[in-house]
This record gives C-alpha cells, structure tokens and sequence, in this order.
C-alpha cells in the first residue's frame, strides 16, 4: 500500500485505485477486502473514496465513497436510505439548563416516539398512535411521490410510512442536548427514512440481485448487484431514493421542532433556535460533477464535505462530536465521514461490555445505560481525535460539542 502525505493508496488488480483517509486509524482486512470487491466493478469512476470511520458493511463498507458512471448498486446506499444528521444552535448557556437533566431527557423522550416494540397486536412504540398535525402537514408534502411509487410496487404501501414521519428508531439513532467550545446549548439528532426507506432499500436489493440471477456468480460479491442506466428498475430506483432521502430529511426536521417545543416546556429562560443549523445525509446517492465529468455518488456512511459546506460528524454517545465545514476535497469527492466508525460489532460488545462500563463511559451523560444499550457504549467506536486528524485535508472544526443528554430508541 503506497502513502501519499494525506492518504493511503491501495492498487487493485483488475480494478480502479482506492484512496483511505486512514493514516492513524485502524482498517480490517475484511473492510479492505470489501472495498477490493467494490473497486473491480467496470463502472467505478476514477477511484474509490475511503473516509476515516470506515468498517464492513452489509453490502459495501461503511466510510466509502462510490463514484459510478452508467450504473447504480442500491445495496452500496443501503437500507436507512437518507440517514443522517441535524444540528442546531440555540442562544441558551449551559448555565441556562436544569440543574438535574432527567426532566429534559424525559420530556424529548415523551416529544418523539423512539424504540420499538415488536408485537404482533396493540402500537409500535416507535411510530405515531395518532399522527401529528405537522407530521400529517409534511407527510401532505410527499404522498403524491409515494403514490407513484406504490402504483408500480404495490408492495411499498403497507409499510410504515406515515406513521414513523417524525420519529427516531433504534441502533445508533439518538437525539441530543449538547455544549459547544464557549458553553452555548445545542440540539443534535440522528436518523433517515425509517420503516419505508428500509422496504424501498431491500426491495430495490432484491430486484437488482434478480435482474443480474444470470450474472450474479460472477459478482465479487452478490450485494454488488446493479442496475444499468436507461433499465426502468434503475429509473424507478432513483425516483425512489429520492424520495427517501427528502424523507429522511423531512423527518430529522420534525423530530428537531419536537425537540425544541419539548426543551420549551422545561427550560425556564425563553430562547432562539437555529443561530446555525445543519441537516445532512450520510446513506445516501446523488448526481455531482467531479473532475469535469457528471458522475453518480454513493456516500455510504460518508458526508459531502464541499468547500464551505456545513457538515456533522458525530462520535459516541460518551465522545466529542464536530460541526465541520468542507474544504472541497476533490480528490475525496468532497467528502469526509460520518462519525466515529465500529471498530467491533454489536454483538462483540454486548459480549465483551457490562452494564458497569457502560455506567463509566457515560457518567457525564444524562441516558440510558441499561443492557440495551451496551452495543453503543464508547469503547465499540474508533478514537474520534484520530479520525479527525485523518481527515484534516477534507475538512475544518468550526464547533467542538460534548452531549450532556442522549436519548437513545
């Protein structure tokens, strides 16, 4: 592997060059692996992009930038189409907040449905009882799309859709109350397209991997199945990702004015919102020009990090997260990563953890530190100082933040 001052470059015979944003961080050859399958396929533009936080993946690995001419993989997007992050600064003081943090906690827990339940009879937990009227108004804006969608996938209706817009889900979807570097109060929340966007992911999976059942033996890798472009499934899978994605994002913006009202009815002083706000993906695809050509990129777990661009990069529920602003990196496609990054799996850390270290690594959190939760604990995640040093060239710290609350699903 060849070292450039900012990067790594791997070689890939039979296959185009990938560039790791990894220097000081650690990579696992099965991440590396998954990227060589991803790079030997014809319709790769130019390189592969590899972001700091990178680890395996299901279908393609976290922390990737895939830039393709002519072709789509829907399971490199993946199934939480339009996850992402929102952020916003308030004109609060940390000396503004409650002395005991349990009620705010408790009062954005009861705002926004957020868990599961998974029982056959009675309400998810995780989904709306009785719509909101702004979750209805915003759900107003986009059930025409959806209906073109399910007219040719049917399939696609009896999904929870309406009924999780404005709602947090499970797995490392949280939401925030954090300080910055001068003490000033933010909120902070991560999510995407929830039940719909995962149905619309998996279906489009499966359809890629039967249009290919001919050529799938020769794939690297069955998830790499694609759909050409000018094929009415890739079309149909634009027009659907696309949709997820405003989705996502419509559902980031409702569960942050639920925040804020929330924050309201516990929060003695009166105060501003959004002195600074950001609402970004990080699962996601779009068409972008780079090195004077109209490409197709895929981030999956990656954010765009354009000259100028506002962007989150979250750690761990117990580490420092960034606000960051692009340095229009184009030898990354503009682009940086999307947090911390797994250095083990949930499993391994539901094994290797206890409900006490969990208790340690978040002591200066108000959250849940039960067994459920023990998969998120810090010490499963990269070293977030080393991730940001790794990426120094793609973009700048404009905001250090630390959570003082963490509502987990």
């Amino acid at each position: 592997m060849m070292q450039s001052k900012t990067y790594n470059l791997l070689e890939v015979a039979n296959g185009k060059p990938i560039k790791l944003w990894t220097q000081g961080v650690p990579v696992e050859e099965d991440a590396k692996q998954q990227l060589m399958n991803t790079a030997k396929m014809p319709f790769i533009f130019k390189h592969l992009a590899v972001m700091p936080d990178v680890h395996l993946g299901k279908g393609s690995t976290i922390g990737s930038v895939i830039p393709t001419v002519g072709a789509i993989i829907p399971a490199a997007v993946g199934v939480d189409i339009g996850c992402g992050m929102i952020a916003a600064r308030t004109s609060l003081m940390a000396h503004d907040l409650p002395d005991n943090l349990a009620g705010l906690r408790a009062a954005i827990e009861k705002a926004v449905p957020h868990g599961r339940s998974n029982t056959r009879a009675g309400r998810d937990r995780g989904a709306w009882e009785n719509v909101p009227e702004m979750a209805d108004h915003a759900w107003s804006a986009l059930s025409e799309r959806f209906k073109a969608i399910t007219d040719k996938y049917p399939r696609l209706e009896k999904t929870n859709n309406r009924k999780h817009l404005g709602t947090l889900g499970t797995g490392n979807h949280f939401i925030e109350v954090c300080l910055d570097e001068a003490g000033r109060v933010w909120f902070m929340l991560h999510s995407g397209s929830r039940g719909v966007g995962n149905a619309i992911g998996n279906l489009f999976i499966e359809l890629a991997q039967a249009d290919m059942r001919q050529h799938i033996a020769n794939l690297p890798d069955r998830d790499l199945a694609y759909f050409e472009e000018g094929s009415q499934h890739f079309d149909d899978y634009v027009e659907a990702v696309g949709w997820a994605q405003d989705f996502a994002k419509q559902n980031r913006a409702l569960m942050m004015h639920a925040v804020i009202a929330a924050a309201r009815g516990v929060i003695v002083k009166p105060f501003e919102v959004a002195l600074e706000a950001v609402n970004c993906h990080h699962n996601y695809v779009q068409k972008e020009r780079h090195f004077g050509e109209e490409v197709l990129v895929t981030r999956k777990g990656a954010v765009s990090a354009k000259k100028g661009e506002l962007g989150i990069i979250p750690g761990s529920m117990g580490a420092k997260s960034y606000i960051v602003r692009g340095l229009g990196n184009e030898e990354a496609f503009c682009s940086c990563s999307h947090g911390a990054g797994r250095t083990m799996s949930r499993t391994k850390a539901k094994k290797v953890f206890t409900i006490e270290d969990q208790i340690r690594a978040t002591a200066h959190v108000e959250c849940r530190k039960d067994a459920d939760v023990i998969d998120e604990i810090p010490m499963a995640y990269k070293d977030i100082d080393q991730v940001m040093d790794a990426q120094r060239e793609l973009v700048e710290v404009v905001h250090t933040l630390r959570q003082v609350v963490c509502v987990k699903g």
